[in-house]
């Protein structure tokens, strides 16, 4: 076993976030890579005393040169299907093509990719060309690469899983394309992490292309009817249809599920094509034993009852602080920051209020104003945002990265800050703060204030149109607080920014 680090790329992931400490459970010295350093150091693995924690930039050369430099082999788990890439095959690709180049130059053994199945045929789907593309590019950078092609992927947090979870428990009566009876061969994320890990130690795996999967051949419909079964849900009536597209299906399933449509539509325009192992040479390099759907979907769900999932496919997104907030200079930065706040003071400790402040959003609300929230929600899905009630991992802790409604968690310090950065659809940036400062002995004041950064015309406009409701829904926002915390205000919610917010002044 080699004494140089090992390169996981989208460590803070859903496959990265689990294969980091599967390789330190193993003894192997790792190097994680993910664009917010912050992010990284919030996961439980990051004080491993083997592991290394790297902030990169992939579409940059020099930061991903000096990312890899030192290392032997390299993990490559990213790919840009969010909502704040509009082209995510030109993103892939150009990553795709930095990191082949990077890991050329400084000389990596080799790369461990992990892709999809789905023969190269004009049908093939968006998501699935650009899978093979990136492996492509990859195999002819120079490195040699081990490429698995994977199907469906199933699991507790997994964007197919949870995809399948929502149609499947909020539809009892499903209208779907004819791809519903497509075949398809989904494999457990257990198995995945092995053959991942198992790679390293199998040398017969450089330079080859497997194909991985489960035990199980079957349809989409056989495999919805399998979790309604395992789910305690009663039969579901699934009526295929000619005349629906796979891309008019993806936004329907997005506004029925807690994932973009930047995830969604893609993967679902992929369920058209039939993805199935061409053959299982893997399977006797690294032997394992392969978990059923039925058993891999009864663990998912047990898991999820118990509130032990590790990661999420919503894990993926920005915790990077915008460059407005970080320099300080809202005009140098790119425009006008309009700002909207209110503070109140209440009879109690911050760690008090701590404890309802956490646990703001998804299930427990806002505290106030829920029906506007909501509506805010239903809009930003309309427009194929996040909207509500993502996926989350647990809903008593907060840490930096996490998927919060349509917020991502920015800042997380215990009984003192929570910083918010919008990811709803917006015509601009947006930043919701809040903030606990002990005045004396049982007396902390709490603050609610929100930052935009509007994007032209449209984004003045929306902030004016929207100003009332900020004052009425963040005063209400700081009573309700209180209440959950079962501690009075003393006095009620004051506003400390200008009714009327003033132009910032330029230098």
């Amino acid at each position: 076993m080699t004494d140089k680090p090992i390169l996981v790329t989208g460590a803070t992931g859903y496959v990265g976030g689990r294969l980091v400490p599967k390789l330190l459970d193993a003894g192997r010295r790792v190097r994680a890579v993910g664009r917010s350093l912050d992010k990284l150091l919030a996961r439980p693995w990051a004080v491993h005393p083997n592991v290394e924690l790297v902030q990169a930039d992939l579409s940059d050369l020099a930061s991903t040169r000096a990312a890899l430099a030192g290392c032997e082999t390299a993990y490559y788990l990213v790919h840009s299907m969010h909502p704040h890439k509009r082209d995510f095959a030109a993103a892939d690709r150009h990553a795709a093509l930095i990191m082949a180049r990077a890991a050329r130059e400084e000389g990596l053994s080799r790369i461990i990719y992990l892709g999809g199945l789905g023969e190269d045929r004009e049908d093939l789907s968006p998501h699935l060309k650009s899978r093979h593309e990136v492996a492509l590019i990859l195999s002819h950078g120079g490195t040699p690469l081990t490429h698995l092609r994977a199907a469906m992927i199933l699991g507790s947090g997994s964007a197919s899983f949870e995809l399948m979870r929502y149609l499947v428990d909020r539809l009892p009566v499903m209208v779907t394309p004819a791809w519903v009876r497509t075949r398809c061969q989904p494999i457990a994320i257990t198995n995945v992490l092995s053959y991942l890990a198992g790679c390293l130690d199998a040398p017969e795996t450089v330079g080859r292309t497997f194909d991985i999967g489960g035990p199980d051949v079957l349809s989409y419909e056989d495999l919805f009817r399998v979790y309604a079964e395992e789910a305690g849900l009663g039969r579901r009536l699934i009526i295929p249809v000619p005349v629906m597209s796979p891309r008019l299906s993806g936004y329907w399933a997005q506004l029925v599920s807690p994932i973009p449509a930047s995830l969604v539509v893609p993967l679902v325009e992929g369920l058209r094509n039939e993805v199935v192992c061409r053959e299982n040479a893997i399977r006797q390099i690294i032997p394992q034993d392969l978990r059923t759907c039925r058993e891999t979907i009864a663990r998912a769900l047990e898991k999820i009852r118990q509130n032990i999932v590790e990661t999420s496919c919503t894990d993926a997104g920005c915790a990077t602080p915008p460059e407005w907030l970080t320099v300080g200079d809202a005009p140098y930065a790119g425009g006008t920051v309009l700002e909207c706040g209110y503070r109140a003071r209440a009879a109690a400790e911050p760690g008090e209020l701590w404890h309802a402040l956490a646990r703001i959003g998804g299930e427990t609300g806002w505290y106030y104003g829920d029906a506007l929230w909501r509506l805010r929600g239903f809009l930003d899905k309309l427009l194929g945002g996040v909207g509500l009630r993502r996926v989350g991992i647990n809903p008593d802790t907060l840490r930096v990265g996490d998927p919060l409604d349509f917020w991502r968690v920015l800042t997380v310090a215990k009984n003192e800050r929570l910083i918010l950065l919008a990811e709803m659809k917006l015509p601009g940036e947006a930043l919701l703060e809040f903030r606990l400062r002990r005045l004396a002995d049982n007396v902390t004041e709490l603050t609610a204030h929100s930052r935009f950064l509007p994007r032209g015309l449209g984004g003045l406009a929306y902030w004016y149109a929207t100003y009332p409701l900020h004052q009425l829904v963040f005063a209400g926002l700081l009573e309700g607080l209180a209440h959950a915390a079962e501690r009075p205000l003393l006095g009620r919610p004051e506003r400390f920014t200008p009714a009327i917010p003033a132009r910032a002044k330029r230098g």
